[in-house]
Order: structure tokens, then C-alpha cells, then sequence
């Protein structure tokens, strides 16, 4: 480990291994630190299928030493402070690390305590209650759909952004595709509460997956919030948004999308805006304020869907601006937004979204995508986690 560091990283997740990979794979890389406590890194869009049944949670998870790429030093410590004015970070042990550029990649804050009640029954036997948002609970969901013979499903997205905006309802499709599977779809009741007024981000494809609700007899209840859960009784707590009035619905099943924020490191930092993210041109990807640091993913404020398919355009951006600054070169490469969300509407069904800043289709494939297709949930299942372990944090896509 150096004091310094041409280009220095916060975080090891999925943009700041595919931004330290990409910077390394050029023909004179700069000297790169990597800050991550963590011992582990894992796949998270593979955490639809595993809490559907399809794949072991294990699947989804690895070293993160074995995706530290050569030449990267490896500081294994957490963030304390940034100080952007003397150009370091000071880490939880005491130490300070100076840089050339920063790269704030450092993910999502989950708030799990967001929601009352809670985290007193979250991932519990028998108490219905499950989330595919964490690698310990994730399991819990496809013990609970497993159990479920008859009753009222409840699937709820709040009001703030989340990873994978899809997510909370793709778990939604499956768990009624296995109740139609195994012959329980008349016994259960299947309900979509989403606390943000509309059902997609992407205007283009929310009329094939409203139709998919409607002809499957989905209930969805959109600006209804979960507010509470009542563990003893069964009872979940919402707030109706156009009218705030509360309404408490029994449940047999409850899949909690929690509610998710900017971390408090960078809301009490200089780097983030008035909402907390770190504060960047949603083009250039550099900060407003502060010429040599970039950020990505999900802790940016890039006004765009949180995904892994989104940081794999956003990766080379940085990437190509950070090292025309170091070359005295004009930093020209611009991000147009792109995202991606692998819509799973059943076991072997999927609908792929693409779009950009516009919200209108950006797609990948000669035929209509505003389908559902088989091709593409072989697709999610199969070959985006080889290009994620095997590409994209290698550097190569």
C-alpha cells in the first residue's frame, strides 16, 4: 500500500473493478488503489433467480481477491472522510492516501430500519416475510414462496430509487408463475403495492407489463407505500399516497423491496448535492465541483436506472476522461444515460428494457424487445453472469 496513487478507487463493487481493470489494460496505466473492506464480491442480478429457485445463492458470490486486477493495490479499510481540498481520503484506520484522481464507486445504502417491524421478522421461518435485497435473506425467498398454498402475496417497491428498478417486481412474476405452475393460483392472491406513481421507468415498455399484470390477474395498487410491518399479526402497514390514508392488508407472503439512499459518508462529505449523491456531470461523469474526481453507479447523482448494465457504459466514460486529463488531452467522452433491465416475467420469460436519458427504447437486438422471450431470460440467466466474471470486471466489454 502507497500514500498516493495516480488514480485511487472507493469501492471494489462492479464500477470500481471494471473502472481499476480498464485503467490497467491501457498501454501505460497509472498507479491504482482499490479501498474495499469487503471479502467478498457478488453477482446481485443473479438474486431474482436464486430467490425464485433457479440457482443456489452461492452462485452468485466469489473472492473478491481473485477480481483485483494485477497491478491494483488492494486497501482493505472503509472511507472516514474525503478531503477533495487537499486531494486524500482518510480511512477508518487512521490513514491518510493522497491521489491524482478519485473514483467514488461505493455503491447503495439499504435501509433496512427504514420500515417499522421489519427487521423482526425479515428472512424468519414461518413468518412470511422475505427480501431478495442481501445475500443472507435471499434464500428466504424461495423457502417462503415455496411454502405458500394459499393466501395473499404482497410484493411492495417503495419511493425511493433501488438497485435494479425492475427487481422488485420481476420476483413478483415468478412467484405467480410458480403458484400457476403448481396448480395454486386460484387459492392466492397476488398484489403489487409500488409507492412511486408509475409501474416502469421507461414509459415504452410499461403497457406489455401492465398487460402481463392485468392478464394474470395481478393486482397492482400504485402510490401505496409500505409504512409498517406488524409481525405478531400478519398485518402490513401502507400509506396511500394520493390520499394519505393508511390502509393495513393481511399477508401470507410479503416480499420487501426496503427503501434506499445515498450512504451518510457521502451526504455529510463535500462531494455530494443536496440529496446526498456524489455531485457529477451526467455526461462527463465528473464531479461539478472538483475536476479530477469521477464517480459511477449507484452512489452518483447520474439521473438514470441503478444497474450493472448501466456502469458498463459508464466505465469507459470515466475511464477515457481520466486518462485524456492525465495525457493534457481534451476529456471528451460523454455518457448518454443507457441502461438495461432484464425484466423476468416468469420461469423462461423475459422482456429486456433498454433505454437512455431520453426514456426512449435504446436496444441491442434486431427484433422487438417489448416482448416477452425466451432468448433473453437464457440471456439473463446463463450468459450475463459469464460476461460480468469473465468481461466486465476483467475489463474486457
Amino acid at each position: 500500500m502507497s500514500d498516493h496513487y495516480d488514480v485511487l478507487i472507493c469501492g471494489g463493487g462492479t464500477a470500481g473493478l471494471t473502472v481499476a481493470a480498464q485503467l490497467l489494460n491501457n498501454e501505460t496505466p497509472p498507479s491504482v488503489g482499490i479501498i474495499e473492506p469487503s471479502d467478498k464480491h457478488y453477482y446481485q442480478p443473479l438474486w431474482t433467480l436464486v430467490g425464485a429457485g433457479v440457482f443456489p445463492k452461492e452462485d452468485s458470490q466469489r473472492d473478491e481477491k481473485d477480481y483485483i486486477p494485477a497491478g491494483a493495490d488492494w486497501i482493505k479499510d472503509r472511507v472516514s472522510s474525503f478531503n477533495p481540498d487537499s486531494n486524500s481520503v482518510t480511512l477508518e484506520s487512521g490513514k491518510t492516501v493522497s491521489y491524482g484522481h478519485l473514483v467514488v464507486a461505493m455503491g447503495i445504502q439499504i435501509n433496512w430500519n427504514g420500515i417499522p417491524g421489519l427487521m423482526d421478522v425479515l428472512g424468519k421461518p414461518g413468518t412470511g416475510v422475505c427480501s431478495n435485497y442481501s445475500y443472507e435473506t435471499v434464500d428466504s425467498t424461495w423457502n417462503t414462496i415455496r411454502a405458500l398454498k394459499s393466501g395473499r402475496a404482497i410484493f411492495t417497491e417503495p419511493i425511493t430509487g433501488v438497485k435494479c428498478g425492475g427487481a422488485p417486481q420481476k420476483i413478483m412474476y415468478l412467484t405467480e408463475d410458480h403458484l400457476r405452475k403448481q396448480g395454486l393460483r386460484d387459492r392466492c392472491e397476488v398484489i403489487f403495492c409500488n409507492a412511486k406513481a408509475k409501474h416502469f421507468s421507461c414509459d415504452h415498455y410499461t403497457p406489455t407489463l401492465l398487460n402481463i399484470c392485468e392478464t394474470r390477474g395481478i393486482d397492482v395498487r400504485p402510490q401505496t407505500e409500505l409504512i409498517e410491518i406488524r409481525g405478531g399479526s400478519n398485518e402490513a402497514v401502507f400509506r396511500k399516497h394520493e390520499t394519505n390514508e393508511e390502509v393495513v392488508l393481511s399477508y401470507d407472503m410479503l416480499h420487501v423491496t426496503p427503501p434506499m439512499g445515498p450512504l451518510d459518508l457521502i451526504k455529510d462529505s463535500p462531494l455530494g448535492n443536496d440529496a446526498g449523491w456524489v455531485d457529477v456531470d451526467q455526461h462527463s461523469l465528473r464531479h461539478v465541483r472538483y475536476d479530477n474526481i469521477f464517480a459511477l453507479g449507484d452512489c452518483s447523482s447520474l439521473p438514470t436506472s441503478k444497474t450493472g448494465a448501466a456502469i458498463r457504459k459508464q466505465a469507459p466514460t470515466a475511464v477515457a476522461n481520466i486518462l485524456a486529463d492525465r495525457a493534457g488531452q481534451p476529456a471528451t467522452a460523454a455518457y448518454d444515460g443507457y441502461t438495461s433491465c432484464p425484466v423476468v416475467t416468469g420461469y423462461g420469460k423475459l422482456v429486456l428494457a433498454e433505454f437512455d436519458y431520453t426514456k426512449g427504447p435504446c436496444e441491442s437486438f434486431p427484433f422487438d424487445q417489448n416482448k416477452e422471450r425466451y432468448s433473453m431470460y437464457m440471456l439473463k440467466a446463463y450468459a450475463l453472469p459469464r460476461m460480468y466474471w469473465h468481461g466486465m470486471l476483467k475489463g474486457r466489454m
